[in-house]
């Protein structure tokens, strides 16, 4: 699967390498698409299609980087200019984006601007599997929880797939507001997971999910207040970072 590929492939950086990475984002012009710049601002528009689009059964994941650029605007920042494929990682339809993207300069943090258009990338049809889902968990007077999703070994059941696939939808509205030029995050794990009560009509979850900032190589935890529904899509109300965990790796590969 390409989340867990990309953390072992990142894990094999070296010092030197990373350095050399670093450097690399200074740089203005025409992008490399296969360099970490290009990349890294890539996967950035990756989580902001899913905060627009995600659900228990619509995941979105950055396949190919056909190009791209990058320009100062004045001091105010730096913009990014991609030409991307997507794929859809439930049902495998894949998609064209051209996207801008614009990291804010100065002092704090500041949540990057995305704009992106696709083409073909929405042609799959979850809509039957997403009702199903929802009506099942709506009314049912057995909430629903589960832990260490994958687990050490990389695997999940079969049952909890659409959960992992709605924390890494709700883990892509912290890791776009958390991204800048010097990040690149991935979500490795979902520790836990509790159904609350349906309230609004919305299925209401708490998670506790564990990212992947594979440039530093931190684990960093958080937790996570989701609502979801086929009306309302996902939607994060609450979020709580976690106490640094020094010991904490990334789990083991994983398979769909």
């Amino acid at each position: 699967m390409w989340l867990f590929l990309q953390l072992s492939n990142r894990n094999s950086l070296n010092r030197e390498g990373e350095s050399e990475v670093l450097e690399e984002v200074m740089t203005t012009g025409v992008l490399n698409p296969s360099h970490y710049p290009a990349r890294r601002a890539a996967t950035v528009v990756q989580h902001y299609l899913n905060t627009r689009y995600g659900s228990p059964y619509r995941w979105i994941f950055l396949s190919t980087v056909h190009s791209g650029s990058t320009e100062d605007v004045a001091d105010m920042g730096r913009k990014y200019q991609l030409e991307l494929t997507m794929q859809e990682m439930i049902s495998n339809v894949s998609g064209q984006c051209s996207a801008e993207l614009f990291f804010p300069g100065g002092e704090g943090q500041s949540a990057p601007q995305v704009q992106a258009s696709c083409e073909g990338l929405h042609q799959s049809n979850t809509t039957a599997q997403e009702e199903a889902f929802y009506q099942q968990h709506r009314a049912s007077n057995n909430l629903v929880s589960g832990n260490n999703i994958p687990d050490s070994y990389g695997h999940m059941e079969p049952s909890m797939k659409p959960f992992w696939q709605l924390g890494g939808v709700a883990s892509s509205f912290i890791m776009l507001r958390e991204s800048n030029e010097s990040t690149l995050y991935n979500m490795a794990q979902v520790a836990n997971f509790t159904q609350l009560e349906t309230e609004k009509d919305q299925l209401r979850f708490n998670y506790h999910v564990l990212l992947h900032e594979m440039i530093s190589q931190e684990i960093i935890h958080w937790k996570l207040l989701v609502t979801w529904s086929p009306e309302q899509g996902v939607q994060v109300l609450q979020t709580e970072l976690q106490p640094k965990c020094h010991h904490c790796e990334a789990p083991p590969n994983t398979t769909n």
